[in-house]
């Protein structure tokens, strides 16, 4: 059921027109690379509490993860869990030292004491392979999105969606650059979090306010019966089926701790204590997200039912939307989808601007002209990258559309746990880490999560692969993570042994400004 595609077009129509205006105005102040990269470091704490959990709340969490509740029941709770606990893992061990240390890409803080160029590049190039995986999961969420709300099944059609919202993605970026992001990812999240309480709320209200009854009728409608409330239904009970589940689990609660465009969002408040009132606002903002998924997607098992959510255009992605039809008709379909549009758009932006971030700041200016670019060279370079990056994330959404985006999603999260998390924490937390055992550490991770993904069941070989009419896949987990994270931390432990480098003089600095924020702000106002 598409409800009334014009009422949806011009909610989607009001949501662009409105931040664009937003984009526009916000852009027309602070300038150069602290402007662009950081938003001019303006923003308050529940500001970016509010825009950090608008990055971090992407299409996955909203429609993937209501989709897997509604389908597998307890299996599709993992994604759920799996992301708050990675989400606070991040907190605790590495967002506030990142941010004290470093200033504006992850790549500062891993080069620190390190030797500068090699690192960079390297850190450059995990970057922008993680943000890729991330895109995908957004563009494949758009395109299901809308071929549910307008009735496109064709992938053609769906194709050339996917381009209108690479098109928009660009353009937010080139005119709004952090701070106009920011503040689409600000409406977005609340948006975003208001849509999601109501429907729940309403969902809970039909079951008396009663968690039980709401399970009892999920059960009653799902044809796997007391099966959606147990482990195992979607991943099954035989070893390799074990295994995919906890290397999913792995990568779930290891991986938000390495992705680049989260942790860039903690350097656009201005001090240490406002990036503290940062993790309280996102700490409650997404813990409370988290548990009306739960609501949402048993909602939507007994609402709309299995067999109809499976049937749409987008399948698993189209439980959410499917449910506020059946709860509040095509104006709740259409004001859901857009909210679900919104999050889309504003996370894809936070995405490109962090990876042309990563190789305009990393790569142009640290490696290629050795630190010399001006500040406009360096913008420049980050707005034609950020074209680039669009353009690649058009195609590649298009070749993973009809792909569940939790899944896709834990792709990414697999690829930064194990290229990015060893040597951030290692960087952050040991002494005699060195540059040797980075390098180490980010190829060797990014390296075995890439070929383990590429010839694993999510790409070829299965009826739901990426490319189902071909078989070259010889790994049998769909999810690397159980090899390639422990691969990474191997490696950065063995690289740093088997080196004769001696520690860097700045390790003690590192140390100091990590933990107190001691000269973090003097550091990055230059």
């Amino acid at each position: 059921m598409s409800g009334n595609p014009v009422l949806n077009i011009s909610i989607f129509g009001v949501f662009v027109i409105v931040t664009l205006v937003v984009v526009l105005r916000v852009s027309r102040s602070g300038g150069g690379t602290a402007g662009y990269y950081a938003g001019g470091r303006s923003f308050t704490g529940r500001q970016n509490g509010l825009a950090i959990a608008g990055d971090y709340l992407s299409a996955a969490s909203f429609l993937g993860i209501a989709g897997a509740v509604a389908l597998y029941g307890y299996d599709g709770l993992l994604y759920s869990i799996g992301f708050l606990v990675a989400w606070l893992v991040a907190l605790l061990l590495v967002a506030e030292p990142m941010r004290n240390t470093g200033k504006y890409t992850m790549a500062d803080v891993l080069s620190f004491r390190m030797r500068q160029t090699p690192v960079r590049l390297v850190a450059a190039l995990s970057t922008l392979v993680v943000s890729f995986f991330y895109l995908l999961a957004q563009m494949a969420g758009a395109g299901g999105l809308v071929a549910l709300l307008l009735g496109i099944d064709s992938k053609f059609g769906q194709g050339v969606v996917i381009l209108i919202v690479g098109v928009l993605m660009i353009v937010y970026v080139l005119v709004g650059g952090m701070k106009g992001t920011t503040w689409v990812q600000i409406i977005k999240a609340t948006l975003l979090i208001i849509g999601t309480a109501i429907m729940t709320v309403w969902v809970l209200a039909l079951n008396g306010f009663n968690l039980s009854r709401l399970l009892g009728r999920a059960v009653e409608a799902s044809p796997e019966g007391e099966s959606v409330l147990q482990p195992m239904l979607q991943y099954g009970t035989s070893g390799a089926s074990k295994l995919g589940f906890i290397s999913l689990a792995i990568a779930l609660v290891f991986g938000a701790a390495g992705l680049p465009h989260v942790l860039m969002r903690f350097y656009t408040v201005p001090t240490a204590k406002e990036a503290r009132s940062s993790v309280t606002w996102a700490i409650g903002l997404i813990g409370a997200f988290y548990l009306f998924t739960l609501v949402l997607g048993y909602g939507a098992a007994y609402l709309v039912g299995p067999e109809e959510i499976s049937g749409a255009p987008g399948g698993a992605n189209s439980a959410a939307p499917l449910l506020a039809f059946h709860l509040g008709g095509t104006v709740l379909l259409a004001l859901i989808s857009g909210v679900a549009f919104a999050t889309i758009l504003a996370v894809v932006a936070g995405l490109t601007i962090t990876a042309s971030a990563s190789f305009s700041h990393d790569i142009y200016n640290s490696v290629i002209k050795k630190g010399t670019a001006t500040s406009g060279q360096e913008v420049r370079v980050a707005r034609i990258t950020a074209v680039v990056i669009g353009v690649v994330a058009v195609f590649g959404g298009i070749a993973a559309n009809g792909q569940n985006i939790a899944f896709l999603v834990s792709l990414a999260f697999a690829i930064a746990a194990s290229a990015n998390l060893p040597s951030i924490l290692f960087s952050l937390y040991w002494k005699r880490f060195n540059t040797n055992g980075t390098l180490w550490s980010m190829i060797a991770g990014l390296v075995s999560a890439i070929v383990l993904i590429v010839f694993s069941p999510a790409v070829s070989g299965a009826e739901n692969a990426m490319f189902p009419s071909v078989d070259f896949h010889w790994f049998p987990l769909t999810n690397p993570a159980i090899i390639s994270v422990p691969v990474g931390f191997l490696a950065a432990i063995i690289g740093t042994l088997v080196s004769k480098e001696k520690p860097s003089a700045k390790q003690a600095e590192m140390e100091v400004r990590s933990m107190t924020g001691a000269g973090a702000e003097k550091a990055i106002s230059h």
